[in-house]
């Protein structure tokens, strides 16, 4: 799977991080959020579309300004 877009709070330390992730290889999208970065915790849930992927990714999101997009 390919990253697409990928968004962090930009807190570095292990607690604080928190990321979301939206994936596809072409065929197959998938949304993860993650806390305590890459050894932390995460949910992963597949989506049929580009579209849906995008919106649950803005609901994790919630519309905070902190989030910060970064470059797949």
């Amino acid at each position: 799977m390919k990253i697409e877009r990928h968004w962090w709070n930009g807190d570095r330390s292990a607690r604080g991080r928190r990321d979301v992730y939206i994936r596809t290889d072409g065929l197959r999208w998938e949304v993860e959020a993650q806390t305590g970065g890459s050894a932390g915790r995460s949910k992963l849930h597949a989506c049929p579309s580009r579209t849906s992927a995008q919106i649950l990714a803005d609901a994790w999101l919630g519309g905070r300004p902190e989030w910060r997009e970064v470059a797949p």
